[in-house]
């Protein structure tokens, strides 16, 4: 009897096993053709088949990987600018008006804009003309908004009533847009993440989340213009700005992301954006995309005793994420837990990310979104263009519709409020 019971507990349990085995769903291991264009869509399935962890040549040692830019390309617009708009229309900042006059300060040089951000009477402006403007607006919303962190008692759709509301969203806006087309990145992209002073991680990502899940409903691309009010002209005067509107993570690439996995080739994000706003956006589960916190690297602030963000960049231990940093920070911290060898894969947009594109002899393919961009990102779409079907191609282009937010299947791109397809400036 004991024997009996003992063979049917065995059968029982092989039984379960294999029902157990047949029951968990089947990674997927070549990509869905979405609407990648075709040379494209092809030339990614021949570079996962060949370095998946099926290939002859695959090396558990030294793991074949990729890198992704994350704005504009992970994702459609950019992430952090997004974020900036949410949280000035939120007014979430944990800044006095004090710290936030040496906030906008930091690191930005005292020479006026470039003369395409005059303001409304052709007067030439400067950092500490605007933010004055800013400080002086944001007095007077610390001292009567509940939410900042002062006396204030009114809600926030009171204040956002008030001229004082519309000055400081409209130059802190401003500010961004004429420290980016007047100094250098180096400069101005971590003028963005300063913002963040006087909040901890926890807070920083909790925001994003909320940003990213408010953006991602709107579903809405175009062009959104703010202008200061009159009534309110301060130091500055009348100013205006103009941004993008509409975000989302490309459903190809929340696939690519995750078909690499799959084929046993790592993921890892290398972004100009703040750490904690790629972080939310690329490990968080219900946004498809599955990367392992430590394989993700963004800008870095310096915290103080209580872990809170304070305006300066941690060079100690990081690069600025952008240009030759995104290298730097591959060679630094991805290259030596893959046996010394460099990306199979790099995918970005713009200027920012040509040093990782093209810096890697290890490299197999070069993804570029196509944003029909001059510079050094011009030079490898157009590399990309000429070398369309044949066999030493390295670079290819993915294009999209920048009027609903989604890649076409094709390598040309229709840039927002146009209607004609366009390969390469």
């Amino acid at each position: 009897m004991k024997l009996r019971n003992r063979t049917i507990l065995t059968f029982l349990m092989l039984f379960m096993s294999i029902f157990t085995i047949y029951a968990l769903p089947v990674k997927e291991t070549k990509l869905k053709k979405l609407n990648w264009s075709e040379n494209t869509y092809s030339a990614l399935n021949t570079l996962i088949k060949e370095n998946s962890i099926n290939s002859e040549n695959y090396d558990i040692r030294s793991t074949p990987y990729a890198v992704f830019d994350f704005d504009n390309t992970t994702a459609m617009n950019d992430i952090q600018e997004a974020l900036l708009i949410y949280q000035l229309e939120n007014l979430i900042f944990k800044v006095t008006p004090e710290q936030l006059g040496e906030v906008l300060r930091t690191e930005v040089p005292k020479d006026n804009f470039s003369d395409e951000f005059k303001n409304s009477k052709g007067e030439s402006l400067n950092i500490d003309i605007v933010a004055d403007d800013c400080v002086t607006s944001y007095t007077w919303l610390y001292n009567n908004y509940k939410g900042l962190g002062g006396k204030g008692t009114k809600s926030l759709a009171e204040v956002k009533k008030s001229p004082e509301y519309k000055d400081f969203t409209t130059k802190i806006r401003y500010l961004y847009d004429a420290i980016g087309g007047t100094f250098s990145p180096d400069i101005s992209y971590p003028w963005v993440t300063y913002l963040f002073t006087g909040m901890n991680s926890s807070e920083v990502q909790d925001l994003a989340e909320k940003s990213n899940d408010y953006w991602f409903k709107q579903n809405k691309y175009g062009k959104v213009t703010w202008t200061s009010p009159k009534e309110k002209p301060g130091k500055a005067g009348v100013v205006s700005v103009t941004y993008k509107t509409g975000l989302r993570i490309m459903p190809e690439m929340i696939d690519l992301y995750n078909i690499l996995m799959n084929n046993g080739i790592d993921v890892y994000v290398c972004s100009a954006s703040f750490i904690d706003v790629i972080m939310v956006s690329a490990t968080n589960t219900k946004y498809g995309l599955n990367v392992k916190p430590s394989n993700v690297f963004a800008m870095q602030l310096k915290t103080d005793s209580n872990g809170r963000y304070i305006n300066q960049y941690d060079y100690n231990n990081y690069f600025q994420t952008q240009g030759a940093g995104k290298t730097k920070t591959i060679d630094k911290f991805i290259r030596p837990s893959h046996g010394g060898k460099g990306p199979i894969l790099v995918a970005g947009d713009s200027d920012g990310d040509y040093n990782m594109l093209s810096d890697y002899k290890d490299l197999k393919l070069g993804l570029i979104i196509n944003r029909v961009k001059g510079g050094p990102i011009g030079k490898l779409s157009k590399q990309a263009a000429d070398t369309f079907g044949k066999g030493n191609a390295i670079y290819y282009l993915q294009g999209r519709n920048e009027n609903t937010g989604l890649f076409i299947s094709t390598e040309k791109t229709i840039l927002l409020g146009g209607k004609e397809e366009k390969l390469v400036k």
